[in-house]
């Protein structure tokens, strides 16, 4: 994951974008209202994004850490499938955010939170 990321900051840093740090990682700020995405070591968050995503991202860091090569498959993956699905019912108006069951409702989005604001809230 960390070898993509660095891939993914690489191509970020050539198309204009500036890498800032937070505790460990190496994180950017690119577009506006999507939220956020871990590759390991770096991790890339919406501008507006507040501090708490990027403690959640950095924990989704911890998390790849202790799971290793089993992060895409335990975590990275049904992540991101969830997100996209939610933000999917929310921009069809099947249903409001309010009617989602609340983010950290599964396990590895709360493990995110819990070990994001031990560690680096």
């Amino acid at each position: 994951m960390t070898y993509l990321g660095m891939l993914l900051a690489i191509f970020a840093i050539v198309l204009g974008h500036r890498p800032k740090r937070f505790h460990y990682n190496i994180c950017f700020a690119l577009g506006d209202n999507w939220g956020g995405i871990n590759f390991g070591a770096f991790f890339f968050v919406s501008r507006n994004t507040l501090r708490s995503t990027y403690a959640h991202e950095a924990g989704h860091g911890i998390q790849n850490i202790v799971l290793g090569p089993l992060f895409p498959i335990l975590v990275g993956l049904p992540s991101l499938t969830r997100s996209m699905y939610r933000n999917m019912l929310v921009k069809a108006k099947i249903k409001s955010k309010d009617d989602l069951p609340p983010y950290d409702s599964i396990w590895f989005e709360r493990q995110a939170t819990e070990i994001g604001n031990k560690y680096f809230g």
